[in-house]
């Protein structure tokens, strides 16, 4: 047994893991690959699985995984309730309170930030965590052509303490080597890069707002007490509730309000409720005229690009439009935060804003 778990499980039953993420992001095989890792190279019993929905991206993905000494039978199939280690794929999802449930001091955590000075994150982290690690993964995957949840193994290695290098670099080559030759070499790159730069944002009894009682007092659980009249669920995977934003792949739709002519394709071709229409003048007629676009609900397809006959929306990169104009948040939707989703999907590895690469078969750039 590698050294450092021992002493842990010494303590406790298991060491659970759990990983938060979105579908796209490879949690399902990260998780796979650190169980794998734990039978095969610390001599451990470990169970794990997945779970998502449509396998799509975007959907939300969870994956649990559990240590054991090599005596002690895991006969636990649940969810991992109180991790050990909580890895949070892509930062919007720390603004979900779920995401947080169950952690505790004991409880480090990994995020994969898009701010280098780990700012933001400590913004949304609440007190009931133990040290909390950051790694820019999706800079690393992109630098060397790998795949998010490689640079993220890199890091569970390094933040886990009894994991070396090593045996995360040759179960990366056991689970990817046959597979993706190809992309070995890069993905191997981007393991050991996740395991060099993956840096402390903030140790145990750091500085952080209380927000144990906020979640409790916002948790929307449903069960037969408190679930809506019909039984019908009217939040989850509804785009009217939720912000699709981080889906976006680097590019958003600029609206040119002066060539528009008001013909109403943008709305009729686009799938998410974008462009907001409302009684006005054009030409000196009375009409339904284009307001603007309701840029939480756009996720950056560009069909409306495509089917605008004049060019008055035309692709333009979201790091170069901060201050968006012409974003009219739909108006006819009750915007709280209680009900309001707040982390949405996310599109690979090229999301970041400032990317123009076109991405390939296999996420590859």
């Amino acid at each position: 047994m590698a050294d450092g778990i021992e002493q842990i499980l010494s303590k406790q039953d298991y060491y659970g893991i759990r990983l938060e993420s979105i579908g796209g992001l490879g949690a399902n095989l990260c998780g796979k690959m650190v169980g794998e890792l734990a039978v095969r190279y610390l001599q451990l019993n470990s169970a794990g699985f997945s779970s998502y929905g449509s396998e799509k991206t975007g959907t939300p993905v969870k994956a649990y995984i559990r240590f054991a000494p090599p005596d002690r039978e895991i006969r636990v199939h649940s969810p991992v309730v109180e991790p050990d280690l909580l890895v949070i794929f892509h930062q919007a999802l720390m603004r979900d309170e779920r995401v947080w449930k169950g952690c505790s001091d004991r409880t480090n955590v990994i995020v994969a930030t898009d701010q280098g000075n780990g700012e933001t994150v400590l913004q949304h982290l609440p007190d009931a965590v133990g040290c909390c690690y950051g790694v820019n993964a999706r800079r690393i995957a992109m630098e060397t052509k790998s795949r998010i949840n490689v640079v993220m193994l890199g890091a569970m290695a390094k933040v886990m303490g009894f994991v070396k290098l090593e045996e995360a670099k040759q179960i990366c080559r056991d689970s990817l080597g046959r597979k993706y030759p190809a992309a070995l070499e890069g993905n191997l790159s981007g393991l050991e890069q996740g395991y060099e730069q993956v840096r402390l944002l903030e140790a145990k009894g750091g500085q952080r707002s209380d927000r144990r009682e906020k979640a409790e007092e916002n948790d929307h659980e449903w069960g037969y007490a408190t679930a809506p009249i019909g039984g019908v669920n009217p939040r989850y995977g509804s785009t009217v509730t939720a912000d699709l934003s981080p889906s976006r792949q680097g590019y958003i739709p600029v609206f040119i309000k002066e060539r528009c002519i008001n013909c109403g394709l943008c709305d009729s071709t686009c799938p998410d409720m974008v462009f907001q229409f409302a009684k006005g003048t054009y030409n000196g007629r009375e009409m339904m005229v284009n307001q603007g676009l309701d840029y939480y609900h756009c996720k950056g397809c560009m069909r409306c690009v495509d089917v605008c006959p004049v060019n008055a929306l035309v692709r333009g990169l979201e790091s170069e439009h901060p201050d968006k104009k012409f974003f009219l948040p739909n108006q006819d939707m009750l915007r709280t935060p209680e009900y309001y989703v707040k982390a949405g999907p996310d599109g690979y590895i090229t999301s970041e804003s400032y990317l123009t690469e076109k991405r390939i078969e296999g996420g590859e750039v």
